[in-house]
């Protein structure tokens, strides 16, 4: 197994919420092609949620209720996007 600083985050959080790694070689094996593939799922569909958050806030008239379904999922969003942001740039880091 390598050290901690060269296994790739994953996208997605295991058991309790704790972060997922995983130890590889390659990129073009399985896990890392589902991870990359998960990786650009969630971020469109973060951008997805931006533009239709975008429209809820600019409507006034919006129920309270509403806009806190829209902050939870912008804060699943975030999560998200924060976690692919960090092993995008753990990865550039490493040496190939």
């Amino acid at each position: 197994m390598t050290a901690q600083h060269e296994l790739r985050l994953l996208p997605w959080a295991g058991p309790e919420g704790k972060p997922c790694y995983l130890d590889t070689d390659g990129r073009e094996g399985f896990m890392s092609r589902l991870a990359d593939h998960i990786e650009a799922e969630q971020l469109g569909m973060a951008a997805e949620l931006l533009g239709q958050s975008v429209q809820i806030l600019d409507n006034e008239t919006e129920d309270l209720e509403k806009l806190r379904l829209v902050a939870a999922q912008l804060t699943g969003a975030l999560r998200d996007v924060l976690r692919v942001a960090t092993s995008r740039g753990q990865r550039l880091a490493a040496p190939e």
